[in-house]
């Protein structure tokens, strides 16, 4: 048997015997006057033992230190006491973290926002060792001249020589001026960069500087034209064009092998796409193919990998696996034999993540052309591959490597020699041939997107880089030009000045805080006083708290806890620390004040704090008295009553606790029955029920209300028993009745006047019978009116009924607004078909009278109506020939045979204004069709037929029914509500739809009812949706389910305004970049 938790029962019986004590001790003081060490002991807890153990400080034991700080294991949120981890990263970044790994390794940069595609491709211009050089080479006031040359040779030469693990890329970005929020294609950046490269380098003397980007990525190629009939080419074939990548297809084809094939690839001329030859001078067959001139010394292949669709003019990825080798032989490729040997190193592949065509991210694979290991350059991360270009041991989906054991180029030799109508140099061949059977490593990814080989004619050995101190020393055969060197020395040893300020400020704050954290457990080490007979100091709790828990220590300051005469009261005892004289010297420090020792309790306070208990221990017993005899007046059991108090206040009065003094509730016995006159308010006035109470027990709450609010008289008002009631009072209340009495027989009367249309029933009709018609909304006003009991009716008054009827006549013609109501036939009488939905409502004639009599009505200005009916046969005639409007309405099937053929016509005097009706309804739907920020819902149907109760909701809407903002889970499916204009198209309904439930776009079979709604480019007015429709969604399941943000994607880079590529940026300016 488990033993019974009494822990917290014994502490609150302490407690209660802990006040007992002290309230003892205080009647003694007051009775005796005088005060013993032993009383001051007891009451300032001072005898209380030393707290050892306790999870939190204990308020009522000024021995108690425990809590202040937390145990040796434990941490806290903020202040000395956090870890020291936050209080590291507190200090700010750390710059020792940026510093570059080894002298080997690349450096990053930094991504701004979307400028991944930049960087991609600045890393792969700077590992080119040629193309740096170049770079480097350029003269002072050439860059001078040209920003962008200037801030590319500063970046490259950061990336070269900086100490810095990643690069800061904003002013380069930012002299392009390239929006860094805005992502782009990195071939189109690289095609636009190379261009106005070659225009600034134009300008420079170095020969090697002034064609850089020419000689190392320029090629040629023609477009040859040869006609079938003589066997000539065009003149335009002789012509070659500069290229600077060769843009290769990928779909369909899974190796580089196979797009250089399609791109050399022979297209014949036929039919209507016949070519014109000149020598023959008529239209004959041809062959059109592409031929290689020259190769750079850079080969660059741009790989298709966008697929436009033309059905929903949007662009997609293609993501199928694409293999090419490590190195690459173009001596067969060229349309004339070489001498030289032609192989080219893979050397970087720039890898487009993501599956959208418009979005994703860039990051590069480059191989260093001085060790021969690649690296992976991720912004502002660079990782280590190894020798492999997606690693050592890849095996991931999207990019692996794979051993070829022979190289044959049979699918791409023809028999004459010729591959693709390139020659073959018979040389080539046979090389190729002794290249069977040799090993050729492949690599396959799903996500490359631009392939750079060098051409393999110069080994680079490997070079080394040290940076020491102020100096820069480069032993790859590349070195920085003065006024760059100097620069990069700068930047290094501010950075490295950074870092050591860093480590020197890290190292005081920590020592700061080991020291501080020491000195604090030392303190309450000591703090304790351990009997009664020591010296000790009194010391307030909150400061002690945030001296204990600050890293910087406050000025000593006890004024919290002092009293006016300067010392310690007793209100003060559980605020405050008995503190040892050893632990009070050495807060000596912190100056401030005041000192307070042991004998600084304040008598005086302790002998009014005395008589105040005893005053509320007598105060406490006579409320206790009053109490009871108020409990007899409110059961009626008290006879010498003699004044009056309000009824509400005295039952509010006893119900609240017994207190120790007056609270501002007990003021105000006898406001509600005192009327603004300043005499006793009548009781059949609200609120003014009273009662009467003994004298006693009104000179109680007399007093106790003038204690509390003394200046205010009015709420303490004294009414004996022989007041009289205000007359003014009294008359204006009888007045009130009479108007209440006369109203509500009114009420009867026209309830028993009109008792179908007080209670809502319908009313049977006959034909050939005058009727009359009134608004559906004033009748609505009127039968609440005459059924309410609330008092305040004057509010819910219906308007005088002439001009409600006037309301219902056209100004311009003094016809009738309003189409008369549908009537149904059934069991030999007329019925109004939905007199709860129509504007307009039949009542009887004598209704129509009492009602003019009630509600100032003219009999001869109202609207009257005949049902009369009409054959089949006879209906249109009698229609277009009457003098008054008449209103063909809908039967029942229950028709007797006499009346089977004939159907009812209402006869309306005034007719019915055809004309000033249209005018309105097409107001109205013009309001309607330009709604803005409604609701409608959508329900996703499961299963293959749409339920009976969804297909009625989504015919007839109901516009004003609250439904819920968030998608809910129904018996049949799904149902969100979605916030929709009239102008909203259909395509973007179903992006809502998509987002909201899930169904890819192109699966949605959307319905309202039973109609198909597929038109994406109409609008929700075109295609009548309207605030408050439902409508229905089927899941066809046909598409396979992909992420909406590739649409999203699409369909924002198909916008026009944002469709603008690098317009507006320094890379399609006409003019140069030089500045003036």
């Amino acid at each position: 048997m488990s033993r019974p938790t009494t822990r917290s029962k014994n502490k609150r019986h302490r407690q209660v015997e802990n006040d007992d004590t002290t309230t003892e001790i205080l009647r003694k003081i007051h009775l005796t006057g005088e005060i013993t060490d032993d009383d001051v002991n007891q009451l300032y807890m001072i005898t209380k033992p030393v707290c050892q153990g306790c999870r939190v400080n204990t308020k009522d034991n000024p021995n108690c230190f425990c809590g202040l700080i937390p145990p040796p294991n434990g941490s806290r949120k903020a202040g000395l006491w956090q870890k020291m981890s936050d209080i590291i990263q507190a200090l700010g970044p750390d710059p020792c973290k940026d510093l570059r790994a080894s002298a080997y390794s690349p450096a990053g940069l930094t991504n701004l926002g979307a400028t991944c595609y930049a960087n991609s491709i600045l890393q792969c211009l700077y590992m080119n060792k040629s193309f740096r050089q170049g770079v480097f080479s350029v003269e002072p006031d050439v860059l001078n001249r040209h920003p962008v040359l200037d801030q590319l040779a500063r970046l490259f030469a950061q990336l070269h020589a900086s100490k810095m693990a990643f690069i800061d890329s904003a002013p380069f970005i930012k002299t392009l001026e390239l929006d860094n929020g805005v992502q782009q294609d990195s071939h189109e950046f690289l095609t636009l960069l190379f261009s106005l490269l070659e225009r600034c380098l134009s300008d420079s003397q170095v020969s090697k500087a002034r064609t850089i980007v020419q000689d190392l990525f320029r090629g040629s190629v023609s477009h040859v034209t040869t006609c079938s009939r003589c066997g000539k080419d065009s003149e335009a074939s002789s012509k070659m064009e500069d290229f600077y990548e060769l843009e290769l297809n990928v779909k369909g084809l899974k190796t580089l092998e196979e797009s250089l094939t399609d791109y050399l690839s022979v297209e014949e001329l036929h039919g209507d796409n016949q070519y014109f030859c000149e020598s023959c001078n008529i239209r004959v067959d041809a062959s059109r193919s592409i031929k290689l001139r020259t190769l750079p010394d850079v080969l660059n292949f741009q790989l298709k990998r966008y697929d436009f669709l033309q059905k929903t003019t949007s662009k997609k990825k293609i993501t199928s696996v694409f293999s090419f080798p490590g190195k690459l032989d173009m001596r067969g490729r060229l349309s004339k034999p070489s001498q030289v040997e032609l192989i080219y190193d893979l050397s970087a592949v720039l890898i487009h993540k993501g599956t959208a065509a418009n979005s994703g991210h860039y990051i590069a694979h480059i191989k260093d052309e001085n060790t021969g290991q690649w690296w992976e350059f991720d912004d502002e991360h660079v990782s280590n591959l190894g020798h492999h270009p997606f690693g050592e041991g890849s095996s991931t989906s999207n990019s692996k490597s794979n051993r070829s054991d022979a190289v044959v180029h049979s699918s791409c030799t023809g028999g004459d020699g010729t591959a693709n109508g390139n020659h073959l140099d018979p040389i080539q061949l046979q090389h190729e041939e002794s290249s069977v059977g040799s090993h050729i490593e492949m690599f396959s990814s799903t996500d490359a997107y631009m392939l750079m080989y060098n051409l393999s004619s110069k080994k680079n050995g490997a070079s080394t880089m040290e940076i020491e101190g102020d100096a820069v020393f480069l032993h790859d055969g590349i070195s920085l030009p003065s006024h760059l060197c100097e620069e990069i020395t700068n930047l290094n040893s501010s950075y490295v000045d950074a870092c050591e300020q860093y480590k020197l400020k890290k190292k005081r704050e920590l020592d700061h805080i080991t020291e501080r954290r020491q000195e604090v457990r030392s303190v309450l080490s000591e703090a304790p006083v351990h009997s009664v007979e020591e010296p000790f100091y009194w010391i307030s709790t909150d400061w002690l708290r945030q001296w204990a828990d600050n890293i910087s220590p406050p000025v000593l300051d006890n004024t919290s806890i002092q009293c006016s005469h300067g010392k310690i009261p007793l209100s003060k005892a559980g605020s405050v620390k008995r503190l040892s004289a050893g632990a009070w010297t050495k807060f000596s420090k912190y100056n401030g004040g005041s000192t307070f020792a042991k004998g600084d309790h304040c008598l005086d306070c302790l002998i009014d704090v005395a008589h105040t208990v005893v005053c509320a221990d007598s105060y406490r017993d006579r409320r206790k008295l009053m109490k009871e005899i108020a409990e007899d007046v409110l059961l009626a059991k008290c006879e010498d009553g003699a004044y009056y108090v309000s009824k509400a206040w005295l039952q509010q009065w006893v119900k609240r606790k017994n207190l120790d003094a007056p609270c501002e509730a007990d003021a105000g016995p006898t406001m509600s029955i005192r009327c603004p006159h300043g005499h006793l308010m009548p009781e059949q006035a609200a609120g003014a029920k009273r009662l009467l109470v003994p004298e006693k027990l009104w000179l109680f709450f007399y007093e106790d209300a003038i204690t509390v609010k003394p200046d205010d008289s009015s709420g303490c008002s004294t009414f004996p028993s022989d007041s009289e009631e205000c007359p003014e009072c009294s008359n204006t209340l009888s007045e009130v009745a009479c108007l209440e009495d006369s109203r509500r027989e009114m009420k009867l009367k026209q309830r028993q006047n009109h008792e179908k249309l007080a209670t809502g029933k319908s009313i049977p009709l006959s034909s050939n019978c005058k009727y009359y018609l009134l608004p559906s909304s004033w009748l609505s006003k009127w039968r609440s009116y005459v059924t309410a009991s609330s008092k305040h009716t004057s509010f819910m008054e219906p308007e005088i009924l002439d001009g409600v009827i006037n309301l219902l006549k056209c100004e311009k013609h003094s016809r009738l607004l309003e189409r008369p109501p549908k009537v149904a036939y059934k069991r030999g009488s007329f019925f109004q078909k939905g007199s709860t939905t129509d504007r307009l409502t039949i009542i009887t004639e004598n209704d129509w009278k009492c009602f003019c009599e009630e509600w100032g009505g003219t009999e001869e200005n109202g609207i009257s109506a005949i049902i009369e009916l009409c054959s089949s046969n006879d209906l249109a005639e009698c229609c277009g020939g009457m003098p008054m409007c008449e209103q063909p309405l809908d039967l029942q099937n229950e028709v007797n045979n006499e009346n089977e053929s004939r159907q009812p016509v209402i006869r309306t005097c005034p007719e019915v204004c055809e004309e000033c009706i249209g005018e309105r309804e097409s107001c109205e739907l013009m309001q309607k069709l330009n709604y803005a920020d409604e609701d409608i819902y959508v329900y996703l149907v499961r299963g293959k037929e749409a339920p009976k109760s969804i297909l009625q909701a989504s015919e007839s809407s109901e516009p004003d029914r609250r439904t819920s903002k968030r998608s809910r889970r129904t018996n049949n499916g799904n149902l969100v509500n979605l916030r929709v204009s009239a102008t909203t198209s259909i395509y973007q309904l179903k992006m809502m739809i998509w987002e909201s439930l899930g169904v890819v776009k192109e699966n949605q079979i959307l319905h309202k009812g039973s109609r198909v709604i597929d038109q994406e480019t109409a609008t929700l007015a075109d295609m009548n949706i309207f605030p408050g429709d439902r409508l229905w969604v089927k899941d066809s399941e046909i598409h396979e389910d992909r992420d909406i943000a590739d649409e999203l994607s699409d369909q924002k880079m198909n916008v026009e305004n944002i469709e603008e590529g690098f317009r507006g940026t320094l890379l399609t300016a006409n003019i140069s970049s030089q500045v003036v």
